[in-house]
Order: C-alpha cells, then sequence, then structure tokens
C-alpha cells in the first residue's frame, strides 16, 4: 500500500476519516475495476454521499467544507490507490465548482446539496472538432421561453457512464452558456467510450444532446457570457485536481519500485544496490517531491484567492502531469515483468499517466500558456 507521506504541512493530518473512506471503498478492488473497466455505482454513491467527490463545497451545503490544500492531499491518496475514482472525483468537483461560481443562490442551494447527497455529476467541454480550441464548440443552448434548447455532441466525457446530472458548456445568444441537463431526460444519449487506454473505468462516455427541453432554471448564470471565462472556471479546479491525482500516481509508483528494489536480488545483491536502479529510484523521489511541491503552491495560491492562480494552476498541471508519465514508464523498468501485468499499479499507472498529459489541457496546450505567461513577465 502507498504511503502517506506529504510535503511541507501535513493537511494530511485532519483527513484520518477520510482517508480512511478511501481505504474502505477501494478495499484493494482498484486492479478488478481497471480490468473490468468498471466501478460498481454503490460504491461512487457511497463517496458522494461521504463528501469525497466534492470536498470542498462548504459544511452549510452539506459538504466537507475543505481547502484547495486538503483536498489536494486528499485527491493524492485516492490517486495513489485508484486514478479511475481519483477522476471521477475530479469530474464531479469540476461540476460542483462550476455550480458554486455561476449558479444563483436558489440553484446553489438546490444542486449543490444533490452533489454531496449521492448523486453524481459529469462535466462536458470536448467535441470532436473541439477538445483544446474550446472556440470550436458547437453545442447550441438556445432560450426559448421559459425553456432552454440543448443540442450537441460530447465526447469523452470523464464519469458520464454514472452520471445523473450533466454539466454542458455550449454556445448561446452570440457567446455561451452552462446547463445543467438529467441524463434521464428525453433526447440524452450516452455512450461508453470502448476500451480507453487510461482511467478504464471512470466511465468516460460520449453525450449526444438531441434537442432536450429543459425548464429555463437548468440555465446557470446567464447566457451570451465568453466561452474561455466559462470553461477556464471549470477547467481551474480541473487541473489542479489532476495534478494532485498525479502526485498520487507518482507516489503509487515510488513505493511499488522501492519495495521490489530492496526485496529483489540480482547478481548477489539487492536491486537497488545498481547504479542504473538507483537512478530510477532517485528520479522517481525528485519527481513526487518536485510535483507536490507545484501543486501545494497551486493550492495556496487558490486558498489565498491569489492572481497568480491560473498560472500557478497550468504549471502545476504540466509538471505533475510530466513527472507522473516519466515516472510510471520508470517505475514499470525497475519492475520488469512483474510490473507487466494488465491491471498491476504499476501497470495501471504508466497508462493512467499518459493520459494525464491530455486532458484538461494538453502538455503542449500548458506550454502554450506558460510561454505567454514568461514573455508578458519578461522586465
Amino acid at each position: 500500500m502507498p504511503d502517506r507521506r506529504v510535503v511541507g504541512p501535513a493537511p494530511a493530518d485532519r483527513l484520518v476519516d477520510e482517508f480512511a473512506l478511501v481505504d474502505e471503498l477501494v478495499d484493494g478492488s482498484a486492479e478488478a475495476w481497471d480490468l473490468a473497466g468498471e466501478i460498481p455505482v454503490d460504491v461512487l454513491r457511497t463517496a458522494g454521499r461521504r463528501g469525497l467527490l466534492s470536498a470542498q463545497v462548504a459544511r452549510e451545503l452539506g459538504g466537507l467544507g475543505l481547502s484547495s490544500r486538503e483536498n489536494g492531499e486528499l485527491t493524492a491518496y485516492t490517486g495513489s490507490m485508484c486514478s479511475s475514482l481519483r477522476s471521477v472525483m475530479t469530474s464531479q468537483g469540476m461540476a460542483a465548482w462550476t455550480i458554486q461560481r455561476l449558479a444563483n443562490p436558489d440553484q446553489s442551494a438546490a444542486l449543490l446539496p444533490e452533489l454531496v447527497s449521492g448523486r453524481l455529476a459529469a462535466v462536458g467541454f470536448s467535441e470532436t472538432g473541439a477538445g483544446s480550441d474550446v472556440t470550436a464548440m458547437t453545442t447550441k443552448i438556445e432560450v426559448s421561453g421559459d425553456s432552454v434548447v440543448v443540442s450537441g455532441h460530447k465526447v469523452w466525457v470523464t464519469g458520464a457512464h454514472y452520471a445523473d446530472l450533466l454539466v454542458v458548456f455550449g454556445q448561446c445568444e452570440g457567446g455561451a452558456a452552462v446547463v445543467v441537463v438529467p441524463a434521464s431526460a428525453p433526447g440524452v444519449h450516452v455512450e461508453r467510450v470502448p476500451d480507453p487506454l487510461g482511467c478504464r473505468a471512470a466511465g468516460h462516455a460520449n453525450v449526444r444532446l438531441d434537442s432536450v427541453r429543459l425548464p429555463l432554471s437548468s440555465l446557470l448564470g446567464s447566457p451570451g457570457m465568453p466561452l474561455p471565462l466559462l470553461v477556464t472556471t471549470a477547467l481551474a479546479y480541473g487541473r489542479i485536481s489532476v495534478a494532485w491525482g498525479c502526485v498520487g500516481i507518482l507516489r503509487a509508483c515510488r513505493s511499488a519500485s522501492a519495495h521490489h528494489a530492496a526485496s529483489r536480488v540480482q547478481f548477489g545483491k539487492p536491486l537497488h544496490e545498481h547504479q542504473l536502479v538507483a537512478a530510477h529510484l532517485a528520479e522517481l523521489y525528485v519527481s513526487e517531491q518536485v510535483a507536490a511541491q507545484a501543486c501545494a503552491h497551486a493550492s495556496e495560491c487558490w486558498d489565498a484567492g491569489s492572481p497568480d492562480l491560473v498560472v500557478a494552476t497550468v504549471l502545476a498541471k504540466h509538471v505533475s502531469a510530466g513527472h507522473a508519465a516519466r515516472g510510471a514508464a520508470a517505475a514499470v523498468q525497475v519492475l520488469a515483468s512483474a510490473g507487466a501485468r494488465d491491471g498491476h499499479v504499476v501497470a495501471r499507472a504508466y497508462r493512467d499517466a499518459k493520459l494525464m498529459e491530455i486532458i484538461e489541457g494538453s502538455n503542449e496546450i500548458c506550454q502554450l500558456i506558460l510561454a505567454q505567461h514568461a514573455v508578458a513577465a519578461a522586465p
């Protein structure tokens, strides 16, 4: 089992019950979930009812009221156990954060308690022709009297297979809007993504919306808002959550590699005493520490309301995802055939971490944003 060591001040000390809940829910099932491509929905609903899936929702609304730093450590611990469960946490957390930022008080009072009472949610951004380029989004949200009509096709919606509610972004009145769509509404069609590379049990699905008519109260905020602003609202949460999840991947890989290298004997001495293997272990440790520090900084910016938040979250996501992908590859190398079995913790990490370099802003998109910041910040 991965350890729980953290970098810097240890908010994990205040999360004993939440860590215990993750242990209880996963209970050694991550490999089986990965191979089956499914997390039992009762596990997810229990996680939702216990606040795990939207941990930053305020206590007065039924949530845990965690800070970003506390939620980050909880996310990292969950990610060290099961990246698919962590992905569902990220998706539901993004939905809750979007509602918190955009909904009016009546909508927040109605929707947020649902997300901490066992109902499940997912967020729809990407489309076939609009991945990183959100301005190419073609989903339409049209206001019609006291109704809204939603038409479009979203792809790779994490958690949509399990979701009761879909938070959908689309074009509206010369700008953009966000609408909360019940997955059971007429005209909503959810189809699993077959055989995803990573986070196989996270419920990735494509969602088709065929003239879905909903009450006007389903619209969050106002129609016609700037699309990049709306997407950035949700992506900031998603990026920092994915980044902390990558810290968890690195912790799991370091732990598995260190245990294997300490117990495996080759050429008359423990594997970790061979210099080339020791180099892998050292770099795994460095990657974990660097990623954790970048995430801690981003969470501190979040909790302080710092204007540096956007850049800090992009930096944390870019650094953590890159280190997780390289670290997972190193872990597979250290364990060799022992870790090359489908479903094994480092084999899962190898696949899951690669996906982290793509979602919530690919490595290349992160580099473009960081480059723009570097130029803007130049003296």
